[in-house]
């Protein structure tokens, strides 16, 4: 008796059909950033933010936190902290907070720093960071409320988040966002204390 090599149940099996070409997979060449606002009717958004930027440093990203209304510390550019090694903290060369619109500033000439300069370095070097796009990741704590308090022009902040660079994640905090920045946003997170 001879054995057969065929299944009895392959004769009844149609035929294969031929494989399907799929067309390639498409890589991103680069990643996105995104551009996240978050905001609350108060000021305190920050503390959440800030871990996430240490978080991202220690993991070796290159982080810019910028705080534009924060004084006390009368830290200034030259007086930027370093943490991790990766993350740069600037605040403006100030002995307090600003909580007042530029125009109603009173400086004296017994002060060092008039509060708007002071707020500009902040802006001007945070600007030249965003468009140079080397850092991985920039806060720009209270940045909406410095454009309600006339310390940092709208249209220029809109214009250079607009030209940022593709891969460069931007956070921005505070109690007050203008309406252009809230429409290019990615992602709006909004902190709400409970009733």
């Amino acid at each position: 008796m001879t054995a057969s090599l065929v299944h009895p149940q392959s004769a009844a099996r149609p035929p294969l059909e031929p494989l399907r070409v799929l067309p390639p997979l498409r890589l991103v060449p680069e990643p996105e950033g995104l551009l996240q606002i978050h905001t609350a009717p108060y000021r305190g958004s920050f503390a959440a933010v800030f871990s996430q930027a240490l978080r991202s440093a220690g993991l070796g990203s290159r982080v810019l936190v910028s705080q534009f209304l924060k004084g006390g510390v009368a830290q200034g550019l030259a007086g930027s902290l370093w943490l991790c090694g990766r993350l740069q903290w600037l605040r403006p060369a100030l002995p307090l907070c600003l909580d007042r619109p530029a125009d109603a500033l009173v400086t004296s000439a017994a002060e060092d720093v008039d509060p708007r300069s002071a707020v500009a370095e902040v802006w001007t070097f945070s600007r030249e960071r965003l468009l140079a796009g080397d850092v991985d990741l920039m806060v720009l704590d209270e940045l909406g409320l410095a454009v309600e308090l006339g310390y940092v022009p709208a249209e220029e902040v809109t214009e250079v988040l607009q030209r940022r660079p593709a891969h460069l994640d931007v956070i921005l905090t505070g109690p007050a966002v203008p309406e252009v920045l809230m429409a290019m946003a990615d992602q709006v997170t909004e902190l709400r204390r409970g009733a």
